[in-house]
């Protein structure tokens, strides 16, 4: 559909599930099932066309893809490419809107045209945490779209043109650094890059706040965390930051409180903490709009116009209606390049989505509302049911975030002895904010833990800000972590009474141990 700059924001959801339902067949029709290999041979194989989705429930008849169906395997190295859409020229050529755009133009001009709009001139790769990195392909017809969705997603966040934009995401081929550069640019405000902590170091960034003094920073929340912190420490003044934008990570209450202190610390007043939520494959992102603190948020504001989301149960695959939690589905709408239909992000919304008016600004635009939990995380820890109940690390992220006397930390697992065969360890690293009493604060905090997942910490080790930057790889990794996994591998898969399933520690409640950064006991 043509972009409506003006109405996209007011659109009602009658208008907005009819359009997109429009879009979705017009483009099946004349770009996906013509020049996708991939989704070509799926629509034959399940006897679908594009006249077979006359609104969004049909949609369900699609399967979905998943980021099993795009990685490299041995038979096929290069499976990507089946996802990259490659435009036929003799079927462009005979469609009668080429041909009187040649009558009108020439062949030259059109020719121009079909290569921006299908020659792929700019890559972008998934993370890799549990596979190996996948490439998504930009044509320039693709970054037009995202300097769209980056502009709205700085309008949402509520920006002034005058305003000043310090990008602190990693430099980087990911989505997050480039949606962020097209965003500034878009928008047509004053933007300086430090490319993160890899590039210029946490002192380098420092030195950007203090000379640029921007109203808006942009970053991944563990590393603007640690910025401020360090900010804070050094005695940097900052009045006029106003917005902090957070992407690549959950962002919790806690968390969010934190860093409006640490504003507050740099000469800040009223800094609005808001979230970010996007994903390669959807090759945009979404954002909350500024609302007051203690309340809750109104959710990430959608494009109906760029995408059509859905949520399904995480089970059967369902839709699930208004409002209710499930996993978020994506499918675009008039992308080229690398292009996924009904893609299965693994991640959990607990508010569902709405078409509700946003309390706060007043759009009538689709919006996701709650916590989102990626399941990815869980799975990557390769962890076993503990007294029958799964360890979500989605939730003990936030439980620890939540925690109001300790700043940064890391969950770390380890086996007994670094023996693989022995139990499993949790050991917890935090930085104790406010000299609190180490014995009472390491108890305070297995509570915490076994309140939310029913574990103790075998260990509890408190670390300065230093330490913990080196553990969490602040400046030196794209992501800085907070769950570890250090646990070592047996060379072959053994059945042994010693080798327990669930976390040592789990079923008696173990007291913990509190120690300094050196590792010696003080309790």
């Amino acid at each position: 559909m043509n972009i409506d700059e003006n109405r996209w924001q007011q659109w009602p959801e009658p208008v907005i599930r009819r359009r997109q339902a429009e879009e979705l067949r017009r483009w099946l029709r004349t770009v996906v099932l013509p020049f996708s290999a991939h989704y070509r041979e799926l629509f034959r194989a399940q006897g679908l066309n594009a006249d077979s989705f006359r609104t969004l429930e049909d949609l369900q008849r699609l399967p979905f893809t998943a980021k099993p169906d795009l990685l490299n395997t041995p038979e096929h190295p290069q499976r990507f490419k089946d996802f990259v859409l490659t435009p036929d020229a003799q079927v462009l050529a005979r469609r009668p809107a080429t041909i009187l755009r040649v009558l009108q133009h020439g062949r030259e001009h059109v020719r121009k045209e079909f290569e921006a709009e299908f020659r792929p001139i700019f890559v972008t790769f998934t993370t890799g945490r549990s596979a190996e990195p996948t490439p998504f392909f930009f044509t320039q017809h693709d970054l037009d779209r995202l300097a769209v969705a980056g502009r709205r997603m700085v309008e949402v966040c509520g920006t002034g043109h005058e305003d000043r934009l310090l990008n602190m995401m990693p430099f980087a081929p990911h989505l997050a650094f480039w949606l962020t550069h097209y965003a500034g640019t878009a928008f047509g405000v004053m933007m300086l890059s430090s490319g993160g902590g890899k590039v210029m170091g946490t002192e380098g960034n420092l030195r950007h706040i203090h000379k640029f003094q921007p109203q808006a920073i942009i970053g991944i929340p563990t590393f603007v965390y640690h910025v401020l912190h360090q900010a804070a420490e050094e005695g940097v003044r900052c009045e006029t930051l106003s917005r902090l934008v957070l992407g690549g990570e959950k962002v919790s209450e806690g968390l969010r409180g934190k860093l409006r202190d640490l504003a507050y610390e740099l000469g800040a007043r009223d800094v609005q903490v808001l979230a970010s939520y996007g994903f390669t494959e959807a090759k945009l992102a979404w954002a909350e709009c500024p609302f007051p603190a203690g309340k809750p948020s109104g959710g990430y504001h959608l494009y109906p116009d760029l995408g059509i989301v859905e949520i399904v149960d995480p089970q059967t695959g369902a839709a699930v209606p208004a409002g209710q939690p499930g996993e978020i589905v994506f499918t675009p709408l008039d992308s080229r390049g690398t292009v996924v239909l009904r893609y299965r992000t693994g991640d959990l919304i607990d508010g569902g989505l709405t078409y509700e008016p946003c309390p706060y600004c007043g759009r009538t635009l689709p919006r996701l509302v709650g916590r989102i939990s990626r399941r990815t995380e869980v799975m990557e820890m390769h962890l076993d049911k503990l007294k029958g109940t799964l360890v979500d690390f989605n939730e003990l992220e936030h439980a620890l975030d939540d925690a109001p006397r300790i700043g940064a930390w890391q969950l770390e697992l380890r086996k007994v002895r670094d023996d693989p065969f022995e139990a499993d360890e949790i050991v917890l690293h935090a930085q104790n904010l406010n000299g609190e009493d180490q014995a009472h604060l390491a108890h305070e905090l297995n509570d915490r833990l076994f309140a939310h997942a029913d574990i103790h910490a075998n260990r509890i080790m408190f670390h300065d800000a230093e330490e913990m930057r080196r553990l969490q790889g602040v400046g030196t990794l794209l992501k800085e972590q907070k769950l570890v996994d250090h646990r070592p591998q047996a060379d072959a898969v053994t059945t042994s009474p010693t080798n327990a399933r669930g976390i040592a520690g789990a079923g008696a409640r173990e007291p913990a141990t509190a120690s300094t950064g050196k590792g010696v006991p003080t309790l």
